[in-house]
């Protein structure tokens, strides 16, 4: 089931019309959005499913991996805030898409794992130095079980990486995993969302938490959940988006709120997760409609972007921030 979602959602499926949001009622801080083109000089070609996170030891955006409509990648680009350049590290990840990937503090690397390569679910776990701009395949004792779609963030107490379900062919995992740095390890909370896959995640920093909502699964999924470092949290919203799957997330300081954007389900509306409630963000621009894009924050330059996705047959490359 997950297989034909990750490679052909969308995919021969009635066109969904792009729409612009206008600002027609009170934003929470008074403000009106717009997603504005960035034009790169120099971009990645089209490709949708794509891993992407801020580095902050190399203080650039990283993407990797992903897949055109013809062929999976592994090529690894980096945004410095102005153009995309492509990495030439000596060892990859194998191609793959439907894959995430996190910072992990304590040690200060980028962790991914997971994603299917148009055969096989995979298992594997890379780390990437951003100092040295290069990947290393790890050897852990513990390993989560192969899956694609997982959702990857950071502990907001201690800085792990940490992941949470994916499909690995069969079932829709529901297990939360803590990277100790060295090896995987499973957590046991008393409470956890049902399994799922391709869900919106985030870091949610003004609360120091983890949001998820939606994804796929073999159970409703239209739900949000928050995780503090030690158990999940059903919340109960006033409003929620749409259900959605294969959306992107990221926190941003400018609204203190985690944004959502992309799913085709969703159009192109910009929500935000408030820490209690789901709001519609009033953007004058929105990208068109899309799905399994990037989304990461680049601290660095105090921007949200967006890259790449795809509608259908239709593959995207353009990068755009979210400003005032």
């Amino acid at each position: 089931m997950f297989k034909w979602i990750a490679e052909k959602r969308g995919v021969g499926m009635a066109p969904v019309l792009a729409l612009t949001l206008l600002s027609t009622a009170s934003f929470a801080a008074g403000l009106s959005m717009t997603w504005r083109n960035v034009n790169p000089p120099k971009s990645p070609p089209p490709v949708a499913g794509m891993a992407m996170a801020y580095d902050p030891i190399g203080k650039k955006v990283v993407s990797f991996g992903g897949y055109n409509g013809t062929a999976y990648s592994n090529d690894t680009w980096l945004f410095d805030g102005t153009t995309w350049t492509k990495a030439t590290p000596a060892n990859s990840p194998p191609v793959r898409r439907a894959t995430a990937m996190s910072f992990d503090r304590a040690t200060g690397k980028l962790i991914l794992f997971g994603g299917y390569n148009g055969s096989q679910y995979l298992g594997d776990t890379w780390i990437w130095d951003g100092s040295a701009e290069t990947w290393t395949q790890a050897n852990p004792t513990h390993n989560p079980t192969p899956v694609t779609g997982p959702m990857m963030f950071t502990d907001p107490v201690n800085g792990r990486a940490e992941m949470f379900g994916g499909f690995d062919g069969n079932l829709y995992q529901g297990i939360t995993w803590k990277w100790t740095g060295t090896d995987w390890r499973q957590l046991n909370p008393s409470k956890r969302p049902s399994g799922r896959a391709a869900a919106v995640v985030a870091n949610d920093h003004a609360h120091k938490t983890v949001v998820i909502f939606g994804g796929i699964g073999e159970f409703d999924s239209t739900n949000t959940w928050t995780w503090d470092g030690r158990t999940w949290t059903m919340q109960h919203p006033a409003t929620q988006p749409p259900m959605t799957t294969f959306s992107s997330a990221s926190f941003d300081p400018m609204l203190n709120e985690v944004v959502v954007f992309g799913g085709l389900q969703n159009g192109s509306t910009t929500w935000a997760w408030t820490g209690s409630d789901w709001t519609t963000v009033p953007t004058v621009y929105a990208p068109s409609t899309r799905q399994a894009l990037g989304m990461a924050y680049d601290a660095e330059r105090k921007q949200l972007l967006i890259f790449g996705g795809q509608l259908g047959e239709k593959f995207f490359s353009g990068t755009f921030k979210l400003v005032k």
